[in-house]
């Protein structure tokens, strides 16, 4: 029996954690609550994923709800064309367990549901004039809070809009990591035959504890089924800012045959500065990982930049300090952008 996610004395402080500003609501499954070794979010990795605390009511001068600037790039209602060949579509703003750490805090929980009928075609039609998108990332919130038949509809609309283009279908969700059960043998045939076998799943665990047989047994589940694994994950101070606790979660993803994708620096998301490392740690820390695992256990550490910049791979050779004010940052086109030094609030 899964134990209960907090103690009765800690639920007036959990909800008055919770400022409106933050946009982002309580709630965890019940399965990966009883992840955690203990209750106090200030030392245990897993319920300081999942419990708010009071830091979350601070947002600094740098800080956004929507850091890398959806709204922006937004083209129709939840559709969002940041990058040449590929659209993100918005299909459900619910979570099974919502990360405290979330930088979609603009749109996560917000009530919004999943994509209607009108918003679908409406992200159909842009595809039909928009011919050099070729891949499709569905995220949300989790897309798998959608029924089967719900997100296979989805899919399948997306698909038949532009039937000879061979649309690529990603999707994003952390089911694997906080509700594995959620992840069936009908769900993986039913979403691999809506994208022609044409999909990817790309999930989020942050801590080698997330990777228990309820995990690999849900991310095998996809692949026994032709759908390759991704894992994105998000550097955490207090929660896997060790060499030690990022070589565990990389070296047993790529046994558990998920691929480390990338590790992203923390975007600046309201109320988020207490998970946020120095650029500086993150770069040190990838240099160990470096002696220490195969290529390919290695994701890309990287970042979004601030102001909708894009996302860019961060190594020595793309950071420079700017004095006590934080980094220098060079994206692709050798355009200059300013990423603040790490602050803490609380």
């Amino acid at each position: 029996m899964y134990k209960r996610a907090v103690k009765d004395l800690t639920i007036h402080e959990i909800i008055s954690a919770v400022d409106p500003a933050t946009r982002i609501p309580y709630g965890v499954s019940r399965y990966y609550a009883s992840l955690a070794e203990n209750e106090n979010p200030d030392s245990d990795p897993i319920a300081a994923q999942y419990i708010p605390r009071p830091q979350e009511q601070i947002t600094l001068p740098e800080e956004s709800s929507d850091p890398i600037a959806d709204e922006q790039y937004s083209v129709s209602p939840r559709v969002i064309h940041h990058y040449h060949d590929r659209i993100l579509i918005l299909v459900n703003d619910r979570c099974a367990t919502y990360c405290r750490h979330c930088f979609r805090r603009h749109f996560t929980g917000s009530s919004d549901g999943r994509i209607s009928s009108g918003e679908l075609d409406a992200a159909a039609e842009y595809l039909k004039k928009t011919p050099q998108v070729q891949e499709v990332l569905l995220s949300g919130g989790d897309p798998l809070m959608m029924s089967d038949r719900e997100l296979s509809e989805v899919i399948i609309m997306l698909k038949n809009a532009v039937p000879g283009r061979r649309l690529l279908f990603r999707l994003a969700s952390r089911m694997p990591v906080v509700l594995p059960s959620r992840i069936t043998r009908d769900l993986v045939q039913t979403l691999s035959a809506a994208a022609d076998k044409r999909l990817w799943v790309v999930t989020h665990a942050n801590h080698p504890r997330e990777l228990t047989p309820e995990f690999e047994q849900a991310v095998s589940r996809f692949v026994d089924g032709g759908i390759p694994v991704l894992n994105q994950a998000v550097l955490l101070r207090g929660i896997n800012n060790s060499a030690d606790t990022l070589e565990a979660l990389f070296r047993g993803l790529i046994q558990m045959r998920v691929k480390p994708y990338y590790l992203f620096q923390g975007d600046l998301a309201a109320g988020t500065s207490h998970f946020r490392t120095g650029i500086n740690e993150g770069l040190d820390l990838m240099d160990e990982l470096r002696s220490r695992l195969s290529g390919m256990a290695m994701p890309t550490y990287a970042v979004d930049l601030p102001g909708g910049g894009g996302k860019i791979p961060l190594t020595r050779e793309t950071v420079s300090q700017d004095g006590d004010a934080g980094y220098i940052l060079k994206d692709r086109q050798g355009r200059v952008y300013r990423y603040p030094r790490e602050q803490h609030a609380g």
